[in-house]
């Protein structure tokens, strides 16, 4: 990134409250690079230019500290070319982050972002969703996606994995709110419910975002 995506990235972070280094900034730096150098070989995402990187990528993926904490352990399932997961573990080191995607091509990439910025306690595998019971069960803190449309699918996937006290958080659009209350009975049949819906707008461009979380049916504040 050119100093002015670092100054847009640094702006982007104030405006959601979160303090970013020159330690992070320059991890960006080398994430968003390798992004686009990859991305003129392997199709990893159609966001191309440093400012999309920055705001629909990177601040994007940041919102999720609104939720999630330092320390623990998180899988984000359908990252792509590592969205959120490697954002999340660049701000967060002491988290422990798997991140699952089922195009071999992204998982490749991910891994080389992972050894250049020597982001430790990071697994990026290339699974299904479906194949993670056998080994994760009950394994996970947190659950998260910006890749699932269908909530309760997403949820089918996220709960075996799940500690009782865990959180799985969907990343929506504008819509969010209409498709956790949509969902609500499907949740429910599956032993699952909303625990908050939270609406936030995306720095800069101010396009809304909703984070719906969820929980185990008996965990606390279950709507």
């Amino acid at each position: 990134m050119n100093r002015g995506s670092s100054e847009l990235l640094e702006r982007c972070a104030a405006e959601l409250g979160i303090e970013i280094g020159p330690n992070e900034l320059g991890r960006f730096g080398s994430f968003a690079g390798e992004l686009k150098k990859w991305n003129r070989k392997v199709n990893l995402t159609a966001i191309r230019d440093d400012r999309d990187i920055v705001i629909k990528h990177f601040a994007d993926s940041l919102t999720l500290l609104r939720t999630v904490t330092q320390t623990g352990s998180l899988l984000d399932l359908g990252s792509g070319g590592g969205f959120p997961a490697i954002p999340l573990k660049i701000m967060l080191p002491k988290l422990s982050v798997v991140s699952v995607e089922a195009v071999e091509k992204k998982i490749l990439f991910q891994r080389h972002v992972a050894r250049l910025l020597h982001l430790h306690d990071f697994a990026a595998l290339h699974v299904r969703g479906e194949e993670l019971a056998k080994n994760y069960a009950s394994h996970f803190d947190c659950v998260v996606s910006r890749a699932f449309s269908d909530l309760p699918y997403f949820v089918t996937l996220a709960l075996p994995l799940l500690k009782d006290s865990g959180r799985i958080i969907a990343m929506k659009g504008k819509e969010g709110r209409e498709e956790a209350e949509t969902a609500g009975k499907q949740l429910a049949d599956l032993g699952a419910g909303v625990i908050d819906c939270i609406r936030l707008k995306l720095p800069v461009s101010g396009d809304v975002r909703y984070l719906v979380v969820m929980g185990k049916v008996g965990a606390k504040n279950i709507r």
